[in-house]
C-alpha cells in the first residue's frame, strides 16, 4: 500500500467526522476538500485529456495538482484531526474573565443561543428579529 493511499484514507476518515454547518448547509467544507483530494490522489491525477473532435466524445480535462510531499500532506491531515479533537481549545483554554466580560457577562451565551435558534427560525421570525435589532427601546 503506497503512502498516497494512506494519506487519502486519512483525509476521508477526517472528513467523515467533520460536522455539518447548520447555518449554511449548501456550503460544505467536506465537498470542497473531497474534490481537492480526489484531484490530488484520485485515479486520474496524472492524466491530462481534452476534447478530441475525431472521436466525437468529450473527455474531462483533469489538471494535476502540483506534486506535494507525503509528509506535507500528513501534516495537513494532522491539522484537520487537531480541529476535530479541539486540541487548541484544550491546550489554550479561555478564562472566565474573557468569556464573561464585565460590560456584558451574557454576551457569548446570547451568541450561542442565537446560533442554535437561527437554523430553525422561519422567514417571518427572521424578519421580526431584524426589526428588533433595528429598533431600540430605551
Amino acid at each position: 500500500m503506497g503512502m498516497d493511499v494512506i494519506v487519502y484514507r486519512h483525509y476521508q476518515r477526517a472528513l467523515a467526522q467533520w460536522p455539518v454547518d447548520v447555518l449554511r448547509p449548501q456550503v460544505s467544507f467536506q465537498d470542497v476538500m473531497r474534490r481537492r483530494i480526489e484531484k490530488q490522489f484520485g485515479p486520474s491525477n496524472n492524466e491530462k485529456t481534452a476534447y478530441d473532435p475525431s472521436k466525437e466524445t468529450k473527455k474531462t480535462l483533469v489538471t494535476p495538482l502540483k506534486p506535494t510531499s507525503e509528509s506535507a500532506e500528513l501534516e495537513q491531515v494532522n491539522v484537520l484531526y487537531s480541529f476535530l479533537e479541539n486540541r487548541y481549545s484544550k491546550k489554550y483554554p479561555l478564562s472566565e474573565r474573557i468569556m464573561k466580560p464585565l460590560s456584558d457577562p451574557d454576551h457569548y451565551e446570547k451568541i450561542i443561543k442565537e446560533l442554535e435558534e437561527a437554523p430553525n427560525r422561519s422567514w417571518f421570525g427572521s424578519v421580526i428579529n431584524k426589526w428588533k435589532g433595528m429598533i431600540r427601546w430605551s
